[in-house]
């Protein structure tokens, strides 16, 4: 996840938190931005290109793959 999503998530977070600790803000944002990298870091994900890649493989795939049973459905029509 990039770093504009993390920083806009912990934007977030610091939205919730109660006035009362507004005062350790800096501290808290490091915090949340650190955790969520920590965490973020640790998931089995994939870069939007990689995945955007691997969808086309899959488009291509399905494509010879319904252009192969259309051919055995023809073959097999014609029979023996």
């Amino acid at each position: 996840m990039d770093t504009m999503r993390i920083d806009e998530i912990a934007r977030r977070l610091m939205e919730r938190v109660p006035p009362a600790l507004k005062s350790v803000q800096t501290d808290l944002e490091g915090n949340f931005r650190a955790i969520l990298r920590d965490r973020l870091s640790k998931l089995d994900l994939v870069s939007r290109d990689e995945f955007d890649a691997q969808t086309r493989v899959l488009e291509r795939t399905r494509a010879r793959l319904e252009a192969l049973e259309k051919r055995l459905a023809a073959l097999e029509a014609d029979g023996p």
